[in-house]
């Protein structure tokens, strides 16, 4: 029994608890929880015999998705239960379950916390007859249930870093969970490599699932009627999933340019006082996108004044990735924080794409940087200058934008890689 990873999950736990009453995010994660068991047990027959996908969030399920849509291309009527460990990605895609036939996912539900007795529970109940985790998430317990009860288990679009615990001496039980997996589907060479020395040998060299998702958003959105009257002539910035020192960096680089350019800005946070402090630092005159959706799409140019330097804020979730196609360049954020947001849905769209220095876990980034179709910023005076190029030379702005769309093109296809191997458990 891994004792010391049991003593750390169950403090972690209990710490998530202890904060709920002051923690909305702690708070949203027990809440969620309570009635887990009874929301299982009502759907029993219908998960019978399901394929499990496990995210950690949001953007570990937009990672996957590709692979789910090819799966139920092949098997529509194939039950699934879709978890998340995280209150934002639960939130965020829980309305995905449906009675309807045809439906992607038959059940979206928070992930049990790990132990033996809530693994074993959860498998008796839903008798899956595969299951899918996406990139990150690690539970021992539950990989471990898999194991013992003979589900083929696959790992998708994983990436390792020879600092993570897999690759340490105190890493045996990470290594264990490792083992658990039929399949681990992994995105570069160097992934690959680390795990060959450890002796995993049931990995494979994929690729990223995110390359075919948001090659399929570019290829499949439509227009966005609101962005494209506000658009007018161009070029246009769009600054998204911003922070607020990428916020005030933007406003320092704007503040040494004779004309700030037009930007359509969607803030990672849309909470009240961060929207009233982002309008802050973007240019004159401002609107706000739910102000805009009553009125006529026709009249919206004439509204913001379509020839001046003027800032769309987008305070409706679920737009950036369709944002993209309006803009000519794309400001990501992230950079000056935990780490950059995705670079790949701009760069699907064929925006040269903008970044602070805090992306080395983003091979995307260094791959972005090195094709041309990426620029890091690290202060003020750099974003000023990368930005005068973009915007004021359509020449390098082109090649930069052929350069990005070139290197997400080049790199899609590992979801029918990982359905290939998928399929024949199904």
């Amino acid at each position: 029994m891994p004792l010391l990873y049991d003593i750390g999950t169950a403090l972690y736990h209990a710490g998530i608890r202890a904060a709920a009453p002051f923690k909305p995010k702690a708070r949203q994660w027990v809440d969620g929880r309570k009635g887990l068991w009874e929301r299982l047990e009502a759907r029993r027959d219908a998960l019978h015999g399901c394929l499990w996908m496990h995210c950690a969030s949001v953007g570990e399920f937009e990672q996957g998705l590709p692979v789910l849509e090819a799966i139920k291309r092949e098997h529509p009527d194939l039950p699934v239960l879709l978890t998340f460990y995280s209150p934002s990605g639960y939130e965020a895609r829980k309305g995905l379950g449906s009675d309807r036939a045809g439906s992607l996912v038959t059940h979206v539900e928070y992930l049990p916390p790990d132990g033996v007795a809530n693994a074993q529970r959860l498998l008796a109940l839903v008798r899956p007859k595969a299951a899918l985790w996406v990139k990150y998430e690690f539970w021992y317990h539950h990989l471990a249930a898999l194991k013992k009860a003979r589900v083929p288990t696959f790992l998708v679009s994983a990436i390792f870093r020879e600092e993570q615990p897999f690759f340490r001496w105190y890493g045996g039980t990470h290594r264990r969970m490792l083992r658990c997996f039929t399949q681990v589907f992994v995105q570069d060479e160097a992934s690959l490599q680390l795990l060959g020395r450890i002796g995993i040998a049931n990995a494979i060299l994929s690729g990223d699932t995110r390359f075919d998702r948001v090659a399929a958003i570019a290829a499949e959105s439509s227009a966005l009627p609101l962005a494209q009257a506000f658009r007018g002539n161009g070029p246009v910035l769009v600054c998204g999933s911003t922070w607020p020192a990428d916020e005030a960096l933007l406003s320092d680089a704007f503040s040494r340019m004779e004309q700030a350019p037009k930007c359509l800005v969607a803030p990672h946070e849309l909470e009240a006082n961060g929207l009233l402090a982002t309008e802050q630092h973007f240019p004159k005159p401002l609107a706000r996108w739910s102000e805009l959706e009553a009125i006529d799409p026709g009249n919206v140019a004439a509204v913001l004044g379509a020839e001046r330097s003027s800032t769309l804020l987008v305070d409706r979730m679920g737009l950036l990735a369709r944002l993209y196609q309006h803009g000519d360049v794309a400001y990501v954020g992230g950079g000056f924080g935990n780490g950059i947001h995705s670079l790949l849905e701009p760069a699907a769209w064929g925006l040269p794409v903008i970044f602070g220095p805090r992306h080395g876990k983003f091979a995307e980034a260094r791959g972005l940087i090195a094709n041309g179709g990426g620029f890091e910023v690290r202060d003020a005076g750099q974003l000023h200058d990368i930005l005068g190029k973009l915007l004021g030379d359509p020449a390098f702005r082109a090649q930069a934008s052929q350069r990005a769309r070139a290197y997400v093109r080049e790199r899609t296809g590992a979801s029918a890689k990982v359905l290939r191997a998928v399929e024949p458990v199904l």
